[in-house]
């Protein structure tokens, strides 16, 4: 990609920050949003240290008029839009019968509407530039997460919202790719929410084992630049994803035991 304006939400770290590093070069203009402003201003200056010139805007997705003030802004310093990654996400672990409906709340609010006010927004500067719509999903997005109903909930209405758009809009040439990372190794589990609301804390994943953020961000890039409609990521991911299309019965009792290893598993 070259002179591309891209906007990159939940930039600050992850998957996010990766992603601007990615895009670092050809002239791109960077435009990174956030909720946290100190997180964001310090990796901004991660990526301007590399040569890029870079937009920040502090940005909670939840708030509609906070993504609508992103892409004014995004347009008024650089004219235009040609990528939008919506990736932005928030996780959470409990047992539905178990957690609050204000964290499910909370993770659609960020995980799918964030998506849809970005975008709905976004769309018409999108439309004229040919541009490229993304989504950061996930491998929960094919396949029921147990111990991640939020999550999981909010990944399978963002693929069907982009799935749609891409049919929409199939003769006039907008991109849209739906990118499903498998476990990665960024910081998704430490924000995430136990099912009170509280903060999770620390991992009960192996992020060791993981793909790495960096990884992941590059294969991204290449999806966009190659404007792939789908990406599937990790060995793991792309095996989960094809039997569960076959033999999905056996398959919630593959996760299922999959999940309940996880240290303090809400379930056995």
């Amino acid at each position: 990609m070259k002179d591309k304006v891209i906007i990159i939400t939940g930039a600050s770290s992850g998957i996010g920050k990766a992603l601007a590093t990615e895009a670092v070069g050809g002239s791109n203009k960077i435009v990174m949003a956030a909720r946290n402003p100190e997180k964001l201003s310090q990796a901004a200056k991660d990526i301007e240290n590399q040569g890029a010139e870079v937009l920040v805007l502090p940005t909670d997705v939840s708030k509609e008029e906070d993504c609508k003030n992103l892409i004014d802004k995004a347009v008024e310093k650089f004219g235009r839009i040609d990528v939008l990654i919506n990736n932005a996400g928030i996780s959470m672990r409990g047992l539905f019968e178990e957690t609050s409906l204000e964290v499910i709340r909370r993770l659609m609010d960020i995980n799918f509407w964030g998506a849809v006010y970005c975008t709905k927004f976004a769309l018409p500067y999108l439309l004229e530039t040919k541009g490229s719509l993304v989504g950061v999903s996930s491998i929960a997005g094919y396949k029921g997460l147990p111990g991640r109903t939020g999550y999981s909930s909010s990944k399978f209405a963002l693929q069907g919202f982009l799935e749609v758009l891409r049919i929409e809009n199939l003769k006039k040439g907008l991109h849209v790719l739906i990118a499903c990372p498998g476990f990665t190794a960024s910081n998704i589990r430490k924000t995430a929410l136990a099912s009170d609301g509280s903060q999770q804390g620390e991992s009960p994943r192996d992020e060791g084992k993981m793909m790495s953020a960096q990884e992941t961000a590059r294969r991204i890039i290449r999806a966009i630049d190659k404007r792939n409609d789908r990406l599937t990521l990790t060995s793991q991911g792309k095996l989960t994803v094809w039997l569960n299309k076959f033999f999905p019965k056996m398959m919630d009792k593959m996760v299922y035991n999959h999940m309940a290893k996880e240290p303090d598993s809400p379930f056995k």
